[in-house]
């Protein structure tokens, strides 16, 4: 499993070669995994998550063309029951390994 952590997503294109070139493949032979969490806490983090989600907030992360992309929140796991949580997170290192 490879991470880009980056504090406004794939918003340029130097960003964006470092992400292909950590790939070692293009986008759209590689998956991806959108966790939030961290998004949460800044003013108006919600809202800034849609966005991502939806592709509103100008920064084409999930525009990219990825063979498949998930999405694993984590800030709320510990009031939800793990038989419920745990089978996503594992679903969701399955879908990334070998990307």
């Amino acid at each position: 499993m490879k991470l880009l952590l980056t504090s406004a997503g794939i918003s340029n294109q130097s960003i964006h070669k470092a992400l292909v070139e950590l790939l070692g493949k293009s986008v759209a032979e590689a998956k991806a995994v959108f966790v939030p969490t961290a998004i949460y806490a800044i003013r108006s983090g919600g809202e800034i998550a849609r966005k991502v989600i939806t592709g509103t907030i100008g920064d084409p992360f999930c525009e990219l063309g990825w063979k498949s992309l998930a999405m694993l929140e984590l800030t709320a796991l510990t009031s939800i029951k793990k038989e419920l949580w745990v089978p996503t997170l594992y679903w969701s290192v399955a879908a990334t390994a070998n990307t």
